[in-house]
């Protein structure tokens, strides 16, 4: 399954310009947060529509939980805590699955709301069709 992810009202943390935001998936194993994945930055962009879909494996007898955690891109660096935190929804994927759109606010990290800032996530199912000959 894909996911496709937005934001809206992102935090400004840039001072001459807007925040430069991307998204990062992580996935929790075994309590711990592993990143999946990447979208790209969005330049100046507080309301970005990220290109990048993530691909998820959805097995549907076991609890996937899933954190969209958004940052402002600041300098050239892969690691994540050189760039500001802008928030982060967190939740299954049955829930994603459950819902066509799902809009919610996103959670800094004392457990308050990210300003206005908010995250969209919508899921693309991929059917395969089998042909018997």
């Amino acid at each position: 399954m894909k996911l496709s992810v937005c934001g809206s009202n992102l935090l400004d943390r840039d001072v001459a310009s807007k925040s430069d935001p991307f998204c990062v998936l992580l996935h929790d194993v075994d309590g711990n947060w592993v990143e999946l994945a990447r979208t790209e930055t969005a330049v100046n962009n507080l309301n970005p529509v990220f290109g990048v879909k993530f691909q998820v494996d959805y097995h549907f007898e076991e609890v996937q939980k899933l954190k969209f955690a958004m940052f402002d891109e600041d300098k050239c660096s892969s690691q994540l805590y050189e760039h500001d935190f802008l928030g982060e929804f967190t939740c299954t994927l049955g829930v994603i699955v459950s819902n066509k759109k799902l809009h919610r606010p996103l959670i800094l990290a004392n457990g308050k709301p990210a300003g206005k800032g908010a995250i969209t996530v919508r899921h693309h199912i991929i059917h395969y069709i089998a042909y018997m000959h």
